[in-house]
């Protein structure tokens, strides 16, 4: 792994962040070892909060990452050349509580240098340790159109927000 990947600083990065999470899409991935579940968000951004290079991501409560989102005290986020869209799409679509998404998909499970999980074919990778979560409320919408477009079943998003500790390029990356 150290060899396939080259550590930079977080804001070195150049990457379109709005592109990166709406049109690329990432992996959000909680646990560790074989303790672990990812899913697919095009939801989620990245800033500068209490002096620190942050994510935000959010989660369902539904969906099987959530528990692992609760259980661990850091996830990382993957991104992936083009190639990449069906695993996913499959990974987005089906619940780790059904399928085992890294044999569906061919992705391979690796470990950071803290243990966190990622996969191999990610070009981009974000190391994040939670530092606060938050419900989303009905209440707090300004604009409540959001609530009938977004959650016509209630089941509102928890965010949370990492402090990025770590960003990994992939090396010697084909085009795209």
């Amino acid at each position: 792994m150290e060899n396939s990947y080259t550590h930079i600083n977080v804001k070195d990065l150049t990457e379109n962040v709005f592109k990166l999470v709406d049109d690329d899409w990432m992996l959000i991935t909680a646990g560790k070892d074989n303790d672990f579940n990812t899913m697919t968000a095009s939801w989620g951004g990245f800033g500068i909060l209490w002096h620190k290079p942050v994510s935000f991501i959010f989660i369902r409560p539904q969906r099987y990452t959530y528990e692992f989102a609760e259980k661990y005290n850091f996830y990382t986020l993957s991104f992936f050349e083009e190639k990449y869209r069906g695993a996913l799409q499959l990974c987005g679509s089906s619940s780790g509580r059904d399928v085992n998404k890294a044999e569906q998909t061919g992705l391979t499970p690796s470990q950071t240098e803290h243990k966190n999980i990622f996969f191999r074919e990610a070009r981009l990778i974000m190391e994040c340790r939670k530092l606060f979560r938050s419900d989303f409320s009905p209440e707090h919408f300004v604009d409540s159109k959001l609530i009938k477009e977004a959650y016509p079943k209630s089941d509102f998003h928890r965010m949370y927000i990492g402090e990025v500790i770590s960003c990994m390029i992939k090396n010697n990356l084909s085009s795209k």
